[in-house]
């Protein structure tokens, strides 16, 4: 099994990063040391803001595949650095054959949102196990219709004809998982009325928008290191500059980027004035709290779990790692078809 490495986050403001031997040295505007890491135990480096890396550094990172991802201090991603492209050029002419044909892709698409569907149903019916003693009968009968729905689409995902059919029909689960989301906030600092992005304008989609970005990174990151290109996906459309396939595989997370989301709102780990309003009307976390949020995320990409498919407990944080694998087989003909994680 592939060994599970770090990521490191930077968010100290014009920050220097130096390799010292073989350690990253973190020095502050004034160069004094904060910090000193392993560079083995590194596989990727995330800075938010004006953050900067030494040329030797750089070199390193790029000749070893550890990939630097530059966001601003909100967290709004702006560029990467990374080497060579790595894997079998045949691999990747057989990905964009696949993402050509519609109806190969479209079957990759929809195992990817059968995916993502039965997860949100479990978010669902873990609460309504967790909570049920404590939910008014109004909010039971709500949740209980709400999972039997999504679990109604799966057979609706399946029965579509096209990328474009399938996106409507995504579009409409997704809608009756997000109703309910409300039901599953416990801490009065907070409240949801809808999904709102791009941007995010309220906490709790500021947290849900900063959490995938995150998972995207590590999705990204996962692609790569198998040798595919994680701009050409399948179900997302080709865009300049969006990671299509990434933002594919981020699809089945979600659920479980949610209830990471949801536990640290419920936990009141996080509260109102952890955040805060820019002038257009982004709603963001602010950098003591997001320093929290960032410890929390570290923490829970060490948490156990089961893959039913590798038959193996594994660390969360690997399962991008995993998928990629698994989309790998399918590309070169080893397997049938893609096979999503589902979470029980």
């Amino acid at each position: 099994m592939r060994p599970l490495k770090n990521t490191l986050y930077v968010q100290t403001q014009n920050a220097w990063l130096n390799k010292d031997g073989e350690n990253i040295v973190l020095k502050n505007v004034e160069r004094e040391v904060k910090g000193r890491v392993p560079i083995h135990k590194i596989g990727g480096i995330v800075c938010f803001g004006q953050v900067s890396l030494s040329p030797a550094l750089m070199a390193h990172c790029t000749a070893n595949g550890i990939t630097i991802t530059f966001l601003n201090q909100f967290g709004k991603f702006q560029a990467r650095v990374e080497g060579a492209v790595s894997g079998n050029v045949l691999l990747r002419r057989e990905q964009y054959r696949i993402a050509d044909d519609s109806k190969r892709s479209l079957a990759i698409s929809q195992t990817i949102i059968l995916g993502k569907v039965f997860n949100q149903r479990q978010v669902i019916r873990r609460y309504l196990r967790d909570y049920k003693d404590s939910l008014d009968a109004d909010s039971q009968t709500r949740l209980d219709k709400a999972q039997k729905y999504l679990e109604l689409g799966l057979n609706r995902v399946i029965q579509t004809q096209n990328n474009a059919e399938l996106l409507g029909r995504e579009g409409e689960l997704a809608s009756e998982y997000f109703a309910v989301f409300p039901h599953f906030i416990r801490h009065a600092d907070f409240d949801f009325a809808k999904r709102t992005r791009n941007p995010p304008t309220d906490p709790v989609n500021a947290l849900l928008s900063f959490a995938y970005t995150l998972m995207t990174h590590e999705c990204r990151s996962a692609l790569e290191t198998v040798g595919l290109d994680p701009n050409s996906g399948f179900f997302h459309q080709l865009r300049a500059g969006r990671p299509s396939l990434a933002l594919d595989m981020v699809e089945e997370f979600r659920p479980m980027i949610d209830r990471f989301v949801l536990s640290l709102i419920n936990k009141k780990q996080l509260g109102k004035k952890d955040f805060t309003t820019l002038h257009n009307g982004a709603v963001v976390l602010k950098d003591e709290p997001r320093q929290l949020f960032l410890k929390a995320w570290h923490d829970r990409k060490q948490q156990s779990l089961y893959h039913e498919w590798f038959e193996e407990t594994v660390p969360f944080g690997l399962l991008p790692h995993l998928q990629a694998t698994i989309m790998v087989r399918h590309i070169r003909g080893d397997i049938d078809s893609y096979v999503p994680f589902l979470w029980k």
